[in-house]
């Protein structure tokens, strides 16, 4: 049975950037993950914002770490070939009350150094976001928010990881941990983990991984927030993100533009009992478009081709990071909410530098693999090189997804890199994302993936057991 240095519960962006972050160095590392792919938990329903640090409070763990990783996270999207696209951020304000809040707003990101924070009036508005409400008089500008996809950049964190000696085990839900003279021995469904340390980045469940170790006091509240994607033709509707002024409980309902294009509106922010969650309402849908439609009246209920819903981890008004001194090696990563994609890289480094002051030993690696090859993506590219692409490989030209314009080729390189599942290549390659959901394209897909992977139309399911598309008797596999 192989010992591990250390060992990550959770394939979300956390998990994937503290193992990115750790296989810098002379250690063996498994990262574990329940779901069927990795970032199918908490990160499959994030905005895709980077935050600039502008709605946190000052002395928060997860302000300093948002402004931290919103520096981080164009370094490490050069390195990794992920898409980020600066935007811009604008918090807007209605009245003389409102504006004043953005002043204190303003004031209070100063404190943090989130950079060119600056108060703009209706004049600049109005030639820089023409489609936003007349009625807005002022708003807070902070040009360092930015957009990425956070599926592509689990991926990639995680891709790169493993080629720096990080094993990824998906499908491995972790059952029971116990204590040892030498550190852990992880229990789970794939076989015991022998480790020295523990990293919890364990999500929605972060505060049951941390109670195996009798770790109490970490109470994860799940908080539910419907969103809704837009058509691309929309794509200009902003030009940057429209946030309102922030509530108690959320950033509040958004106009957000993505990495791919599609804008999309939301979240709301909801209190639930249920972690698993996902369902979508009429009332979430009037929520969301009465809020939006007050910050840009042209948006329609008839712009919207997708409704999706999230549970985020909440676990106060703070990150809990700690190294927990009653169980030496295991360090707890829990509530980690908005700005947790921005926060991640730093969140890495933070972990990193809790474990070496408890005494993991980290050594530099001679050689570390901090670069790939951007994914080619032919929606991102120009069309003569497109076409270049076809005159060496006819498969770039045979179209699956019409409406998202993915190739073939593009499929089976997801599939080569990890994807399993119909949502695990959406995620990758954004086919079946599009207008008509993939009712052109997952017959063609679901078939390469079983072509490639060696497995029955009946074994393919959108996002692991339970989730088919083709339906038989499973009873008789059972026997």
């Amino acid at each position: 049975m192989k010992e591990y240095d250390l060992v990550i519960i959770g394939g979300g962006v956390s998990g994937a950037a503290i193992a990115r972050e750790m296989s810098k160095y002379r250690l063996s590392i498994a990262l574990l993950e329940k779901e069927e792919e990795l970032g199918f938990g908490v990160s499959k329903s994030n905005s895709g914002i980077i935050h600039p640090g502008t709605q946190n409070d000052p002395s928060s763990i997860k302000g300093r770490l948002c402004v931290r990783g919103n520096r981080l996270v164009r370094r490490i999207a050069r390195e990794l070939g992920v898409d980020l696209k600066e935007v811009g951020e604008l918090i807007v304000a209605f009245n003389d009350e409102e504006v004043q809040r953005l002043y204190a707003l303003k004031k209070e990101a100063g404190s943090l150094g989130v950079p060119g924070l600056k108060i703009v009036d209706r004049k600049w508005l109005a030639k820089n976001e023409p489609n936003l409400n007349p009625d807005v008089k002022k708003a807070l500008y902070a040009p360092t928010a930015a957009i990425i996809s956070p599926y592509r950049l689990v991926y990639d964190l995680a891709e790169n990881a493993a080629r720096n000696g990080v094993e990824i085990f998906a499908r491995t839900c972790v059952e029971s941990i116990g204590t040892t003279s030498n550190g852990f021995r992880v229990h789970t469904t794939s076989g015991e983990f022998p480790a020295r340390y523990v990293v919890n980045a364990a999500g929605l469940y972060a505060d049951s991984i941390a109670a195996m170790v009798g770790i109490k006091d970490i109470s994860i509240k799940p908080r539910k927030g419907e969103e809704f994607l837009l058509d691309k033709k929309r794509q200009g509707i902003t030009r940057h993100l429209i946030f309102p002024l922030p509530t108690p409980s959320s950033k509040g309902v958004l106009v957000i533009k993505t990495a791919d294009g599609n804008p999309m509106i939301g979240p709301t922010a909801d209190d639930t009992e249920d972690r698993e969650d996902l369902a979508t309402t009429n009332e979430g849908l009037a929520k969301v478009v009465d809020a939006v439609r007050k910050m840009v009246p042209s948006i329609e209920p008839d712009d919207i081709i997708a409704y999706f819903a999230g549970v985020r981890p909440v676990a106060g008004k703070d990150f809990i990071i700690r190294h927990e001194d009653s169980v030496p090696g295991f360090v707890n990563v829990a509530g980690i909410q908005s700005p947790g994609l921005t926060a991640a890289p730093a969140i890495a480094e933070m972990v990193r530098d809790i474990l070496r002051s408890s005494g993991l030993r980290t050594r530099r690696k001679l050689f570390f693999h901090g670069k790939r090859k951007r994914t080619t993506h032919l929606f991102a590219i120009p069309l003569r090189a497109a076409a270049g692409l076809i005159r060496k490989d006819p498969s770039y030209g045979d179209i699956v997804c019409r409406c998202e314009m993915i190739s073939a080729r593009e499929i089976k390189d997801a599939i080569a890199r990890g994807a399993r599942t119909l949502d695990g290549i959406k995620f990758r390659t954004r086919a079946q994302a599009g207008r008509c959901h993939g009712s052109f394209c997952t017959t063609r897909i679901m078939r390469i993936l079983a072509e490639a992977t060696g497995r029955k139309m009946t074994d393919i399911t959108k996002r692991g057991e339970g989730s088919w598309i083709v339906m038989k008797d499973r009873a008789d596999d059972a026997t």
